[in-house]
């Protein structure tokens, strides 16, 4: 079985990336461990937020897909957008595909979607026992790896979902 992404993003979240990269350039995004708003993921110009040498890459966002595409050229760098989050963050999540979401709402005022009326929100789906198989033994990228030029390999999964619901289906209850 392919490696599965570590993250995904919905087309809403995807527009309203491109949508603050054509405003404030590069960007990244870092999923907090905090709590209230600490725990969204926070959308900042791309190194204005300091990665730790612990914290994990979930993935490398392409700004240039749409749902269901596959890239067919590398990306220039600033269509994409570098996922973070903490190592003791990444530890208690590594069994869940973060799904990058938006919603109507204000967030953190440190986040830069915060005055554009709505906030990311992260959703999270469960690996199945496949998929957390073809990603134990997956090379784990922290931010030291980065800084000496390691990228994740390319993923044969899109990334990019119509909706939230796509890619974290609710379970059927009835029956």
């Amino acid at each position: 079985m392919p490696e599965p992404r570590r993250v995904r993003a919905t087309a809403a979240a995807m527009d309203l990336l491109r949508r603050l990269r054509d405003s404030h350039g590069p960007l990244m995004l870092h999923q907090s461990g905090g709590c209230c708003d600490g725990s969204s993921p926070m959308c900042y110009p791309a190194g204005e937020f300091i990665v730790g040498d612990a914290d994990v890459l979930l993935g490398l966002l392409d700004l240039r897909l749409r749902a269901d595409e596959l890239p067919d050229t590398e990306p220039a760098p600033e269509d994409i957008a570098p996922v973070w989050i903490s190592g003791p963050q990444f530890a208690a999540w590594r069994h869940t595909q973060l799904v990058l979401d938006m919603v109507p709402g204000r967030g953190s005022g440190f986040s830069l979607e915060s005055p554009e009326g709505f906030r990311f929100l992260s959703r999270g789906r469960v690996y199945d026992p496949e998929e957390l198989s073809a990603l134990a033994a997956s090379a784990i990228i922290t931010g030291a790896d980065y800084e000496l030029g390691a990228r994740p390999a390319a993923a044969i999964e899109p990334q990019v979902v119509a909706e939230a619901v796509d890619a974290c289906p609710v379970p059927d209850r009835q029956g």
